[in-house]
């Protein structure tokens, strides 16, 4: 095993070196070049960019909850995230604990196994694991575990091919000034050998730190712990990023486990007075407030720190990962401060004030809804100027689709209609929360009703599209829910307006915070992880942005459609006329839309009909490129390019034509590869109509008529915020109700569960009594 491993490294060492590497790797693009240092990364998203890593293991980490041995396979997990990043071309270092566990573990073996047989056979089997051991001291469990540490490092790394190599260190070694360049020599030469050092203090000679000596300054740092070790190592070497990992997900604002802590995302060195610190860790000498001490001391030397859970078994196996690829995983140090506040403060703003929106009276959102449409006629010059913008720098980074340029502009005649919209929601609003759905009389003078209240706090995430603010905002208001909104970037000056003008609009009763804009740094997975501050995403966008939201919310549902495979069957009994017009409409009106028909199902015997001439010749003048079925292409020596795949969403100018024998072929064809979002069947033959319409279970589905119906304003719904196929909740365009929920309010005199049992007096009654629109005074908050 020793040769195998010495010949490991010797490949290594034989290889270019790691700098010739990551300068070709970053030349291709897939790596950053090395940034100067003396400054740490501003944001998150910067994280990315790190090629220099200094990754500390607390004792929490490496040793086990008995504090007696290692664990194994969070070590492995770590060994394999360090070693995968080394390989990428970063340089990888680790500051470890483990030596006093892993001796610890040993020492205590070798104590039970001298023990004499005779006095093993006296305490009797059953006594003997509860035999009295002597107190270890803390340097003899280091000296004997240290070499046993190492070993175990190198194996596991030798997996991956990867060469370590081991230093202890102690304070005196910092304040030698030979010792510390001979100490920052030879981590550099390993480095640049594609080497992973791993250092640890020699716990086994380490003397007691220097009272009140440590945290003095950029140059001064007493070597106490693996975390001040951890900091001075990142200083001295240059590192990038510090990554300390603990058994805590990152630094809370008040003890972990207490009623009101919280996890900070975000931390600056100015914020040190709004922390209390809690008791330290089950195992180690340092504590939060050592750990933070020592994060704040790398910042201001320059690198960047994460201090973050290593224990999780969830995200242990991807938490380094996700840290270098700026995913929000534990407690970022930063510098600077933005000046705005965080998203989870502005989800709380936002919630708080939605509670205060719920409780208005009908009239007032409508109020609001009414002056928000006033803005956009009043203020449209304003709203166009900065849609101007938007525009001339997407088409001068030419980054945007001829279809997404068309979503992202705003003309007069859309404001206009923007406005008559959400007159028509102020107008829907009037009895939307606080409607009682069902009254019943349980017993006398005890009443139960069900009650229509706000879902809470909405994320709302929409690309290209700043019409969506204003409608999805008049929803919100009108259904008392508190919004987030997430827009896309190339829209980031039209969303700006629009989004001030709505807090314009609430202003009037007081409740301006209930609609947020996020125009921080935030990424659309790091919005999914807030599981406990929203309620539910809305998702308006590419099929492809759903399906990353989707996978992104494991915690928070997510209403939305992962793609619009529409289908349009003609029968053969259809009409000529409607279904040249209906195709027509449903691909070519608008073919980048969702509710777009993206396969044509053509009942067999129109093959060679005038019909089906008459379609052909419609989608060629239009443009539209033709792929066949593979039943179709069977009919034709020449036919179009097959088709690769039947769930195909072209969004586009493009479709498929497939041949199906009857109308319950089309019906079993469209469970198959469509995506429950809308499909239309074209026939004169009503039986055959309600067959269709009574069979196909999607979201929307229509006789003699275009796809393209499938809008929440022509449902009448006055604005849609988003077409839903799940399952459960609001399906198809989902309007005013679909962001409304329930709740149970039961009203009685002293009445108690016992009262009903077998033995008591009274009976159930459930007589169903009227129900009023609105319940004076009964309008309830979620």
């Amino acid at each position: 095993m020793y040769l195998q491993k010495m010949f490991s490294c010797s490949q290594l060492l034989a290889r270019p070196n790691a700098l010739q590497t990551f300068k070709r790797a970053a030349s291709q693009g897939k790596m950053p070049l090395a940034r100067a240092h003396g400054k740490s990364f501003a944001h998150r998203s910067d994280l990315r960019q790190a090629k220099r890593i200094l990754v500390k293991l607390g004792s929490a980490v490496v040793t086990r909850g008995d504090e007696c041995g290692l664990a194994l396979g969070r070590l492995a997990s770590i060994v394999e995230q360090v070693a995968m990043l080394q390989n990428q071309g970063r340089e990888m270092m680790i500051v470890t604990s483990g030596a006093v566990a892993f001796g610890k573990q040993r020492l205590r073996h070798e104590i039970l196994l001298s023990q004499s047989v005779r006095q093993a056979l006296h305490s009797g089997q059953n006594q003997l694991k509860d035999m009295s051991l002597p107190v270890l001291e803390a340097r003899a469990c280091a000296a004997a575990g240290q070499s046993g540490l190492m070993a175990l490092y190198e194996a596991m790394f030798t997996q991956y091919s990867t060469c370590t190599a081991q230093i202890l260190v102690t304070n005196l070694d910092f304040h030698d000034d030979q010792k510390r360049r001979n100490l920052n020599s030879t981590l550099h030469e390993l480095l640049r050998m594609n080497i992973v050092p791993i250092i640890n203090t020699n716990d086994a000679v380490v003397p007691p730190p220097e009272p009140n000596s440590d945290l003095q300054g950029v140059n001064v740092i007493s070597i106490k712990d693996n975390d001040s070790l951890a900091a001075r190592l990142a200083v001295e070497m240059r590192a990038d990023l510090l990554i300390a990992l603990s058994d805590v997900e990152g630094l809370y604002d008040s003890p972990p486990g207490s009623d009101d802590a919280k996890l900070l995302d975000t931390f600056y060195p100015g914020d040190q007075h709004s922390i209390t610190y809690g008791t330290k860790s089950r195992v180690g000498i340092g504590g939060m407030e050592a750990k933070v001490k020592a994060a704040l001391w790398a910042l201001q030397g320059g690198t960047s720190v994460v201090i973050a859970n290593g224990t999780h078994p969830k995200v242990t196996g991807h938490v380094i990962t996700d840290i270098v690829e700026g995913k929000k995983v534990g407690t970022f140090f930063s510098e600077v401060k933005p000046a705005g506040p965080t998203v989870e403060q502005q989800t709380e703003m936002a919630r708080s004030a939605g509670r205060t929106l719920a409780s208005l009276e009908p009239e007032q959102r409508s109020d609001i809804i009414c002056a928000l449409a006033d803005l956009l006629t009043e203020r449209k010059d304003e709203i166009l100027s900065a849609n101007k913008k938007d525009m001339e720098h997407a088409v001068s980074t030419g980054r945007l689709s001829p279809a997404m340029l068309k979503r992202l502009s705003l003309s007069s005649s859309k404001l206009n209609s923007l406005s008559i919209g959400l007159r028509q929601i102020a107008v829907s609003s009037q009895d939307s929360v606080g409607r009682v759905l069902r009254r019943t009389r349980v017993a006398n003078n005890l009443e139960l009703e069900q009650i229509t209240v706000p879902i809470g706090v909405l994320l709302v995430i929409f690309e290209s599209r700043p019409d969506c603010l204003p409608q999805v905002s008049a929803l919100a208001i009108a259904s008392g829910n508190a919004l987030l909104l997430k827009g896309g970037k190339e829209a980031a000056n039209t969303n700006r307006i629009l989004h001030e003008l709505a807090q314009e609009a609430l202003s009037i009763h007081g409740v301006k915070d209930a609609i947020q804009l996020v125009s921080t740094r935030e990424e659309v997975e790091d919005l999914c992880r807030l599981e406990k501050m929203i309620d539910l995403i809305i998702p308006r966008g590419s099929s492809q942005l759903v399906r990353d939201i989707q996978r992104a919310a494991k915690g928070i549902p997510v209403l939305g459609h992962s793609e619009g495979i529409c289908h349009v069957y003609v029968d053969h009994e259809a009409s000529v006329d409607k279904a040249i017009k209906i195709i027509r409409d449903s691909k070519c009106d608008y073919p980048a839309a969702c509710n777009a028909m993206e396969t044509l199902l053509v009942h067999r015997e129109l093959l060679r009909s005038p019909l089906f001439d008459q379609i052909i010749d419609m989608l060629r003048t239009e443009h539209v490129k033709i792929h066949a079925g593979p039943k179709f292409a069977s009919y034709l020596t020449f036919s179009p390019s097959e088709v690769k795949s039947l769930r195909t969403e072209y969004g586009d100018l493009e479709c498929c034509i497939e041949v199906v024998d009857s109308m319950q072929e089309a019906v079993d064809h469209i469970h198959k590869y469509g995506s429950s979002h809308t499909d239309v069947i074209v026939t004169e033959n009503e039986d055959t109509a309600e067959q269709f319409l009574q069979q196909l279970d999607s979201a929307c589905v229509f006789w003699n008529a275009s796809s393209r119906f499938a809008d929440g304003y022509r449902f009448g719904l006055g604005a849609e915020v988003g077409i839903s196929t799940a399952r459960i909740h609001a399906r198809g365009p989902v309007g005013l109700d679909g962001l409304l929920t329930t709740k149970w309010v039961l009203r009685g005199e002293g009445h108690t569960a016992a009262d009903f049992s077998e033995q008591g007096s009274m009976t159930y009654l459930h007589e169903n009594l009227p129900v009023a629109q609105v319940l004076p005074g009964r309008r309830t908050t979620s």
